[in-house]
């Protein structure tokens, strides 16, 4: 597959601006090959102002803001930035949170992964994986939400929930972004499944994921119960795949 040539950072914000600016200068840090986009959904903390003026401060052709008209959900936040960075012909997309919680140092080692798979997931639950800061009851309903998700289609990926995952482009053309239906946790378990279903290759690296350095959690019990039934469409067949098989 060979060197990753323009890798960019998808990261969804909703009143995210304790954290964003700080989120940034670290990424573009790691490598200078990164660009970033950031979504945001009209945040009314001013989250894009915070990006824009970091962007006219520095003047960085690397850091791209796009504004929503509201809170329209993750999944479709994704499928806008990740569909934004595929028309402009970049050749691995990266989901990263815009809280603080996934650590940019772990870009360069998703980067080295990506030139031998098509896929690549930061794990929290392979060995060396691990969460801080959460209680007993958030621990208990994201293990359970992956282990779940992983019995009941049947595919070996630790970690189907987590939001720290990078993508071929090729991966996202064939998978049809825009024919995706889900939202939350549940965006996360769909298009790795799709990939899986497609026949593309993957690789899973620990990380630690630590909760969020500013601001209110956005999980919630709709976005889990949503997860729940999805993974069951999904089984059914009833979310289908475009483009053709590799198999």
């Amino acid at each position: 597959m060979g060197p990753v040539k323009t890798p960019l950072v998808v990261i969804p914000t909703y009143n995210e601006s304790n954290n964003i600016g700080r989120l940034i200068t670290e990424i573009l840090k790691v490598d200078s090959r990164l660009q970033v986009l950031v979504v945001d959904d009209n945040s009314p903390d001013g989250t894009a102002a915070v990006v824009q003026g970091l962007r006219q401060r520095h003047s960085s052709p690397r850091l791209f803001v796009e504004m929503r008209p509201g809170k329209l959900g993750l999944g479709s936040a994704y499928v806008y930035g990740l569909g934004w960075g595929l028309a402009r012909g970049h050749d691995f997309l990266i989901q990263m949170d815009g809280d603080g919680s996934h650590d940019p140092g772990y870009l360069a080692t998703m980067l080295k992964l990506a030139e031998e798979v098509d896929f690549v997931v930061g794990s929290r639950y392979v060995p060396g994986g691990s969460t801080s800061n959460w209680g007993l009851g958030r621990r208990l309903l994201s293990r359970f939400g992956s282990t779940y998700a992983r019995l009941a289609l049947g595919v070996a990926i630790s970690d189907f929930t987590g939001g720290f995952n990078g993508w071929r482009a090729c991966v996202l053309h064939d998978i049809g972004l825009e024919s995706t239906r889900s939202d939350g946790y549940s965006f996360q378990i769909e298009v790795k499944y799709r990939a899986h279903r497609l026949g593309y290759s993957h690789a899973e690296f620990p990380i630690r994921f630590c909760e969020r350095r500013g601001g209110k959690s956005k999980m919630s019990a709709s976005i889990a119960l949503e997860a729940c039934w999805r993974v069951w469409d999904l089984r059914l067949g009833r979310a289908s795949t475009r483009g053709g098989s590799r198999r």
